[in-house]
């Protein structure tokens, strides 16, 4: 679709979608969940619309050069349609967050005053490769009575425009406005600039993508932003450790997928039991053409490592690149995570109780695990239906973020004639 006014374009969207949200707040959860129904179902029947629209991305980012990492997230497969209606379907039988109260307390005054959850409004999402944001986006801010604007990027332009047409099937089955999931039909990155300035329409942002357009994003937004920017994430074996569960869990945490912003980029295992464990783990790694970067202690044990640099500690590597240190204790590791780490995702593998409630208490990241992968950060395994990004800012939401991130509260008074003395 070709605009020439891009201003005038997104002023008019930003325009509907705040009519939409006033009308979002009134809708009921049973449309809300019907429109979710339905959405599932047309995704589920286009099935093979959705993967021929992706392949024409696909061949588009290949004819670019466009970098592994962003193919694989840009890539939609049979099972990646499945789960997004399945996304979707789940989306619809959590419980409904809008209009919940909480806190009532009686004050001396006779009043009462309490909490009530309200949608944020209009939110406006700004995406790079991963098609399936669209749906997952449209899901989760429907869901919460929100109205979204979506800005997927011109890679998956294709799959974007196909699934958006199931998503306004969905809210036309439903009943409810169709301008509520409005998807930008331009790929000009002048509609990005009007989208995040636009403060009279436009609630929250939230960035899915590179370090680029996240940066880009922060520092150009007139609107509050929920965002990270980086994914550096640890997983420390400590001494205390099962043998089996760290070497599972140190595999799958870079292994099960290099290009995404929960897989760990550093392992940092404990002096006491980096001689006995890295050469096992290690030809796992490089069975698997990992490449090993490590400190010179690593160095001496696996004679495959590189010397790492002080750069490589603080970078999201996003492919089979992995950092491995050995640190002397668990203070150690902690000064670790606190000087490179992202405040995204670090783990701890150990048995060791008073360890573990330690570096759950001390690791400052919007999500601290025990014994698990960090592979897990995720708004899907968390049971949050999906997520619509991760937040590592210190906001009303941080980790994935799920139906409760996307409503904030406002305070409710109950009174009976009561006036203040």
């Amino acid at each position: 679709m070709e605009i020439t006014d891009i201003k005038s374009y997104m002023q008019s969207v930003g325009q509907q979608a705040r009519a939409a949200s006033r009308l979002m707040v009134k809708a009921d959860t049973t449309a809300k969940n019907q429109a979710l129904t339905a959405m599932a179902a047309a995704i589920l029947r286009d099935e093979r619309k959705l993967l021929d629209a992706n392949e024409r991305d696909l061949k588009n980012a290949h004819a670019k050069g466009l970098e592994p990492a962003l193919i694989d997230r840009l890539t939609l497969s049979a099972k990646g349609v499945a789960s997004m209606a399945q996304g979707l379907l789940q989306i619809a039988a959590l419980a409904d967050p809008v209009g919940e109260i909480s806190g009532m307390n009686y004050r001396p005054s006779g009043i009462q005053v309490g909490k009530m959850r309200v949608p944020l409004g209009v939110i406006g999402i700004i995406y790079e490769a991963r098609p399936n944001v669209t749906a997952d986006a449209a899901g989760l801010c429907l869901k919460a009575g929100n109205a979204a604007i979506l800005r997927g990027g011109s890679e998956a332009i294709h799959a974007n425009q196909a699934i958006a047409h199931c998503v306004t099937e969905g809210l036309r089955n439903a009943r409810l406005p169709e301008t509520a999931v409005q998807i930008i039909a331009t790929t000009d990155r002048a509609a990005v600039g009007e989208l995040i300035t636009m403060k009279e329409f436009v609630d929250v942002i939230v960035p899915r993508g590179g370090k680029g357009l996240i940066e880009r994003i922060s520092n150009e937004a007139r609107v509050p932003v929920i965002k990270h920017l980086d994914g550096v994430c640890h997983v420390y074996l400590d001494d205390k450790a099962d043998r089996d569960k760290a070497i599972r869990i140190a595999e799958n945490a870079k292994c099960q997928r290099y290009g995404t912003c929960n897989t760990m980029e550093t392992l940092l295992v404990h002096e006491g039991i980096a001689k006995a464990i890295l050469p096992e783990l290690c030809k796992i790694y490089l069975d698997k053409t990992v490449e090993l970067r490590g400190d010179a202690a690593a160095c001496k044990i696996i004679p495959q490592m590189s010397l790492a640099t002080e750069e490589d500690w603080f970078t999201e590597y996003l492919a089979p690149i992995l950092s491995i240190r050995i640190v002397s204790d668990l203070d150690q590791a902690l000064e670790h995570i606190a000087k490179y780490g992202s405040q995204h995702t670090d783990s701890i593998v150990t048995e060791d109780y008073s360890r573990a409630r330690r570096f759950l208490r001390e690791v400052d990241a919007s999500s601290v695990m025990v014994n698990a992968s960090t592979r897990f950060a995720d708004g899907f395994e968390y049971g949050l239906g999906a997520e619509i990004g991760i937040s590592t800012d210190k906001i009303h939401a941080r980790g994935p973020v799920g139906l409760e991130g996307l409503t904030c509260q406002k305070y409710i008074v109950l009174g009976d004639g009561q006036i203040r003395q």
